[in-house]
């Protein structure tokens, strides 16, 4: 790339390297074995170290040595930064292309030396090797030192390399001159911005990492060589000047710097820089502080804590009160996207599959805070289906409005008992959706939201409602109307920050006010919708139609058939000709009979039991009783001659001794589930007998 990088934005990673073993000659004679991983940095050592205990190399220390194939003479030094237990215990040290080294360098006053171009190949201080390719420049080297006999082995190994998130090369450790920031006075007020509640870190077990960042933190290199930002405003005199500011100084022989500054440092001035800052614009007061940043986690350092040491310094102001961190977006299995894997995700390609709705109501939902987003296609998809329901929810409401009047808000008529339960459950909606909001839950509340208006409002309401829409009663037509629309109209409000795009198209297809769905006000919750008898009692009868479907499904009871059934007391009386033509419309009963107190329970019924209610079904309508008991007294028969096959081969010791250990097992959970279809075949032959 040839520029300089943040050492944030280099992945290390252990792969396979080789490890090169050779001899470093003395000048007097003699030699010390030396390792390293790349030969090609031989050519800018400038001394080689010993541990000063090591009793192996402890009498050489002061003597010189010649650089392999330069015979440039460089001393032999002692340093406790030397692992003795380490390859051969002796260390080349290169101060120009590694920063251990360099450290050293420092310590012992080494010279330091570069023998690269910004491009990695050898530059002039790597004399006959200049031109090479770093890589080929080691081949070339080894090569040339295995001829002179300097060579001792090379060994396969597993090392760290460092490699650029961006573009995957290796990086290469050079000393250069950059532009540098001591950053660790705006780090100060940064740290102190989060520690006073000024500023608040969501999920909050992030503030540990941007604390450790802050407090840990280094001299920031600003510069950069690509023309890919701000140019850094800095002039270089005739006489070694350097002036900085916002205009070049007067007079001749000034040069302007070549450097622009670091990516991070530009976006980091953006909460302020954009809103005309240093002037005291309207949009600055206006708009700074925003109360809200909401990023990946991933740059909480990168971005986010540069905006606030900058904010801070140049403002005196943080530049926004709450950071909230989503998470990283993975592919279906969890696995991050790259190009190795081919599993990069297009959200162009999916939004012309299945538009931005669904894309987008994928991505919050599919998390929590600070949590990595599996996206699976197979959610898009479901998301478009939703999308779909909406569109089918929008149709019916809309197509029986059509000649009627009606209004958002109700007019204070008594409700049925299950336009009660929808505006209660509504409300309940609104209130969660609320709490989740001020939480930060936003994937909660979209799934919340969604489970609502599916599961609820569509599966259960609208098709009760058709009972009042195809009936003779005006007012309970009206009533229920009134519940659809407002229902409707409140639920794609809260959809709306999830779903922009259908949410607006559907809302203007209903009685409304106002220009856009934008601009409508948020739902508030509303107590007097409270109805916690009406949820309580629906909770019930759901459950029991799910009961009597689930019967006529286990007893292949045609779609089109019309049963009777009875029902014993635990739902209030008063509300049985509502029940009989709930029940008739959901589970195709034709006549529902309500049992007394005292009535005794009928006999060859299949039953559903939920809390202190029951409904009997009795079998003469669901199924021909001698016929399927004939059927189940055959199935009975062909599992018990399965389990005695089975429990003959698990009793069999040769069996158990030879065959694999998952032949074995598969066998035995085959018995489990051959006992426990037995059992379920026993109980429905008792069931039949009684």
């Amino acid at each position: 790339m040839q520029t300089a990088v943040s050492d944030l934005e280099v992945d290390h990673a252990e792969e396979p390297g080789k490890m090169y073993l050779f001899r470093y000659p003395l000048k007097d004679g003699g030699h010390i074995p030396v390792a390293t991983t790349r030969p090609e940095t031989i050519l800018g050592d400038t001394a080689v170290a010993v541990h000063p205990d090591d009793e192996r190399y402890r009498h050489l220390v002061g003597r010189r040595a010649l650089v392999p194939m330069l015979n440039r003479e460089i001393p032999v030094i002692a340093d406790s930064q030397v692992d003795r237990e380490k390859g051969s215990g002796a260390l080349k040290v290169t101060p120009g292309h590694d920063p251990n080294d360099f450290d050293i360098g420092e310590r012992h006053g080494l010279s330091v030396l570069n023998v690269m171009n910004r491009d990695a190949s050898m530059n002039e201080n790597a004399g006959p090797y200049a031109g090479l390719d770093r890589f080929l420049c080691r081949e070339k080297m080894w090569s040339d030192m295995e001829a002179a006999g300097l060579t001792i082995k090379v060994e396969d190994i597993r090392h760290s390399v460092p490699r650029s998130q961006r573009g995957g090369e290796v990086i290469e450790p050079m000393v250069s001159v950059q532009w540098f920031l001591k950053v660790k006075p705006l780090a100060q007020g940064a740290l102190q911005a989060v520690r006073d509640g000024r500023i608040r870190i969501v999920p909050e077990r992030f503030t540990r990492v941007y604390y450790h960042w802050l407090e840990n933190i280094e001299d920031w290199c600003l510069s950069r060589q690509l023309w890919w930002g701000h140019r850094i405003p800095a002039w270089y005199g005739p006489y070694g000047e350097i002036h900085v500011g916002r205009d070049a100084p007067s007079g001749d022989g000034w040069t302007a710097e070549e450097d622009v500054l670091d990516t991070w440092f530009s976006s980091g001035l953006w909460p302020f820089s954009t809103l005309g800052w240093p002037q005291e614009t309207a949009d600055l007061q206006r708009f700074y502080p925003t109360t809200m940043m909401e990023t990946g986690y991933d740059i909480l350092f990168f971005w986010v804590a540069r905006m606030i040491m900058l904010g801070l310094w140049f403002t005196g102001e943080v530049p926004f009160r709450t950071v909230y961190l989503h998470g990283m977006v993975r592919d279906g299995l969890g696995r991050k996207i790259s190009k190795t894997l081919d599993n990069s995700i297009d959200p162009l390609e999916y939004m012309d599959r299945y538009g931005a709705d669904p894309l987008r109501f994928t991505l919050v939902t599919s998390g929590t805070p600070g949590n990595d987003v599996n996206v699976d296609v197979k959610r898009i998809e479901g998301n478009w289906r939703f999308v779909n329901k909406l569109w089918q929810m929008a149709s019916f409401v809309k197509l029986n409005l059509a000649g009627h009047e009606t209004h958002l808000q109700h007019d204070g008529s008594p409700h049925d008992l299950y336009s009660r339960w929808m505006l209660s459950r509504l409300d309940t909606l609104v209130r969660n959706t609320n709490r989740q909001f001020d939480s930060y839950l936003y994937g909660e509340a979209g799934r919340q939201i969604h489970d609502f208006l599916w599961r609820e409002f569509a599966d259960w309401y609208i098709e009760i409602s058709k009972i009042a829409l195809h009936g003779d009663d005006v007012g309970a037509r009206q009533r229920t109307l009134q519940t659809l629309v407002h229902v409707l109209e409140t639920g794609i409000r809260l959809l709306h920050p999830f779903m922009p795009f259908v949410t607006e198209e559907i809302w203007q297809h209903l009685p409304h006010e106002g220009e856009t769905i934008m601009m409508a006000p948020w739902p508030q919750p509303d107590k007097k919708l409270q109805d916690l008898d009406a949820e309580a009692i629906m909770e019930t009868l759901v459950e029991l139609v799910r009961g009597v479907r689930n019967a006529r499904s286990e007893y292949n009871v045609p779609h089109g058939r019309t049963i009777s059934a009875q029902l014993r007391p635990g739902l209030a009386a008063n509300q049985i000709d509502e029940l009989r033509a709930m029940f008739g419309r959901l589970c195709r009963i034709e006549a529902l009979t309500l049992l007394a107190a005292d009535d005794l329970e009928p006999q060859d019924c299949a039953t559903v039991v939920v809390n202190d209610s029951a409904v009997f079904l009795p079998l003469a309508d669901l199924i021909d009783v001698d016929a399927e008991r004939r059927r189940l007294e055959k199935e009975r028969g062909q599992l018990r001659q399965r389990l005695q096959r089975s429990q003959g081969m698990l009793s069999n010791e040769q069996f158990l001794a030879r065959a694999p250990e998952a032949v074995v097992q598969r066998e035995r959970d085959n018995q489990d589930e051959l006992q426990a279809s037995l059992k379920i075949v026993d109980a429905r032959l008792a069931s039949l007998r009684d």
